[in-house]
């Protein structure tokens, strides 16, 4: 599952590589069963104690699961969108939701 991987245009013009393969290395990290087909990633801006931080955080609903990590950006590298990423058997491709 999650072999074969590609990606949108939007996903490849709008989210940076590192953020990219942070999340192939989440879903690949999942410490859990079964993993469901789709995959959902919420980019976000967080800030703490004035840290400004880029949140990321997966899920899929079956079975349900969560996991969040932050990591410290700048301002302007602040990326607000939500991923999917969808696995057919065939290939798995990543994308932004309105792509889908």
């Amino acid at each position: 599952m999650f072999q074969n991987r590609y990606m949108t245009r939007g996903v490849s013009s709008e989210i940076p590589f590192y953020m990219q393969n942070l999340m192939w290395i989440m879903i690949d990290s999942m410490e859990i069963d079964k993993k469901d087909y789709l995959q959902i990633f919420e980019l976000n801006k967080a800030v703490v104690d004035g840290k400004v931080f880029q949140k990321i955080t997966h899920r899929q609903e079956q079975p349900e699961y969560e996991k969040s990590v932050a990591i410290i950006a700048n301002e302007e590298a602040i990326v607000t969108k939500k991923v999917f990423v969808i696995d057919d058997v065939s290939y798995c491709t990543m994308l932004l939701a309105e792509e889908y």
